[in-house]
């Protein structure tokens, strides 16, 4: 049975304000509903390793919903962190941190690593996806084109794949296109697929 059909008797409650991940979903055939807006303060403890930075908060996230699941529910939490050596790049404060964290990246090889939890009222699933981006070189006057155009300040590394700069600066990547667009979509289905089945 294809994943459409399996969730027609149940709800998928995307909990994400991402206009992105919401796009990845309906291209990808899997229905869903947006889930309504709540707090929940994006924390992490010290010396977590940076890898699993966005599994922690993506089960975070998922705790911090505050409604009880329905018994055909499903919530799905994620996100997407760049992590540059040891370091957690995060999305910018403003404009000076957006363009410091994109000089950190020109002529850099990085590492997108996005954390997505499935919860539903009888179990929870979390698994995690990687994908190594190569930035040639960019000179300033690049850097500041992108960031005053495109403003990235709601993107992790300050930069999203679809726009300007992954066409002009990125010359390959080694993993799903998606997860740096913010969501493994692939690894999705396939979780998803087995979330669903291994309760049966």
């Amino acid at each position: 049975m294809l994943l459409h059909e399996m969730l027609r008797d149940r709800r998928l409650l995307l909990a994400s304000q991402s206009p992105r991940r919401r796009e990845l979903l309906a291209a990808s055939g899997i229905p869903y509903e947006p889930a309504p807006k709540y707090p929940c303060e994006e924390v992490y403890p010290a010396g977590t390793p940076a890898r699993e930075v966005p599994l922690y908060l993506s089960r975070l996230k998922s705790e911090a919903y505050p409604a009880a699941l329905g018994p055909r529910d499903i919530l799905l939490t994620a996100d997407t962190v760049v992590v540059l050596g040891d370091c957690v790049l995060g999305k910018p404060a403003g404009r000076d941190e957006a363009l410091a964290m994109l000089r950190s990246l020109s002529g850099a090889r990085h590492t997108v690593v996005s954390g997505v939890t499935l919860r539903s009222a009888e179990r929870t699933a979390t698994f995690g996806a990687t994908t190594d981006v190569w930035f040639r070189p960019l000179t300033e006057e690049e850097l500041v084109y992108y960031t005053d155009t495109f403003r990235p300040y709601d993107k992790a590394g300050a930069y999203g794949i679809q726009e300007w700069i992954g066409h002009a600066a990125i010359e390959r990547i080694d993993g799903s296109f998606y997860n740096v667009m913010g969501l493994p979509v692939q690894r999705l289905y396939v979780e998803l697929t087995r979330f669903l089945t291994s309760g049966k």
